[in-house]
């Protein structure tokens, strides 16, 4: 694709960095046939064909973001499907994440939207009050839910029913090895699924932890930045990402670190991109860069460890044996990890089978299915079909959003990998299955 950027404007590495990205497209539109908002509405402008054409003309004048562009951005996912079909290697992760940068500073939102947006981006990230928010969504859900529409009605369907009780494993400590040590790793704890689902955690580290792997959860390590990144509010993602940094090389400094461990894969994408994100910063560069060289998702690991030592349990407790596995966007778009979760789940004594259309998000992407929930319970919807044609016992994923997008519209229950290993190597049954 050419480009007519001035030298002044290539002076920027952010806009030089999106210059040597838009001149790898071709044109082709490849990403047309697998982009989800594309394959729904038959929008050029909503395929990252037509994005691209947007954002090169948006950087190119140098001016503030219109509505119409503004919208067409918003309605992309992120779900990098398109960089996994593309033959040219355009990097549209890192070329969407600019434009929603440039959107967030020179484009005013509606007034409502401004709101929503700043209080999603504040309390996720936050466990103490993110919990509190759902607790009074969840008193309030039966009074209001027949008197609200579009975002708030979405954000008060997803309020759970009753959330669990917080778990201690999510306070900074160390887990030791049971048995010889063959490693030591650290775990994000992470926000959001502190909140929604502490027995993944919980499910991670006794699993690691029972194949000999110490497991520390890093002092002053929060959220990792992830949602409010992709909500183009780099202010408010940095001082996240640091902070998460700063508590790992503590780790990596100290008693050393041979992994980083992530067990929702959206965050699992953002932190293996914390080198680049940072890499203009010569404070934080270097650093950004071994944390990224560092982390890894934990079916990822688990693939490189000695196969998992099985557990046998009588007839009645033996795992269900038909599971769907759902591959979240950010684990086969983002990070490129398409077999070790199948195979570690058939090693485990599952029958797994491949969802059709899978490489189609199924509409969770962070805070998409609040802000989009027309195009989210379509993209939900469509990917419950596709699942429920294999009659599973169990649809298995690795992602907290897509667990709780997928079980709002199926009664298949939603279950961590993770939680599947454990279980079959000794844990408990998870309890959603009981």
């Amino acid at each position: 694709m050419q480009t007519n950027f001035s030298l002044a404007q290539l002076a920027d590495p952010n806009i030089e960095e999106a210059e040597n990205i838009l001149r790898k497209c071709v044109h082709c539109g490849f990403c047309t046939a697998t982009c989800p908002t594309y394959v729904l509405l038959g929008d050029e402008l909503d395929s990252p064909r037509g994005r691209i054409y947007l954002i090169k003309g948006m950087l190119e004048k140098g001016e503030a973001a219109t509505a119409e562009v503004t919208k067409h951005l918003d309605r992309c996912l992120s779900c990098l499907s398109c960089m996994t079909t593309c033959p040219s290697g355009v990097n549209y992760m890192h070329l969407v994440d600019h434009a929603r940068n440039h959107v967030e500073h020179t484009y005013k939102r509606p007034l409502f939207e401004r709101i929503l947006r700043n209080l999603l981006s504040y309390l996720i990230p936050r466990p103490f009050w993110f919990r509190g928010a759902l607790n009074i969504a969840s008193l309030t859900k039966p009074l209001v839910k027949n008197f609200v529409s579009g975002r708030i009605k979405a954000l008060v369907d997803l309020a759970p029913k009753e959330l669990p009780a917080a778990s201690v494993v999510d306070q900074p400590q160390t887990f030791k090895a049971v048995g010889e040590k063959k490693g030591r790793v650290a775990l994000l704890s992470g926000c959001a699924q502190t909140v929604l689902a502490p027995s993944i955690n919980e499910a991670t580290i006794r699993l690691l932890t029972r194949h000999g792997i110490e497991v520390v959860v890093a002092k002053g390590v929060g959220c990792c930045g992830s949602l409010v990144h992709h909500m183009g509010k780099e202010t408010m993602a940095e001082p996240q990402m640091k902070a998460a940094i700063q508590g790992w090389m503590a780790e990596v400094e100290g008693a050393g670190l041979d992994a980083i461990i992530t067990n929702a894969s959206g965050c699992g994408t953002t932190i293996k991109d914390y080198g680049f994100m940072l890499r203009n910063d010569p404070e934080w560069a270097e650093r950004a860069a071994k944390i990224s060289g560092l982390a890894k998702d934990i079916t990822e690991y688990l693939a490189e460890l000695e196969p998992l030592t099985l557990v046998d349990k009588e007839e009645e407790h033996q795992p269900a044996k038909i599971v769907a596995y759902h591959a979240p966007c950010s684990i086969q778009h983002g990070q490129k990890i398409t077999k070790q979760p199948k195979e570690l789940l058939t090693g485990a004594g599952f029958v797994v089978r491949d969802v059709p259309e899978g490489h189609l998000c199924c509409g969770s992407a962070g805070t998409y299915n609040i802000m989009q929930p027309e195009l989210a319970e379509k993209l939900r919807d469509r990917k419950v079909k596709n699942i429920e044609t294999l009659t599973p016992d169990i649809i298995a994923t690795g992602n907290i959003g897509c667990q709780c997008q997928i079980s709002s519209g199926t009664d298949i229950p939603v279950v961590h990998n993770v939680e599947l290993l454990d279980w079959a190597t000794g844990g408990p049954k998870p309890e959603v299955l009981e």
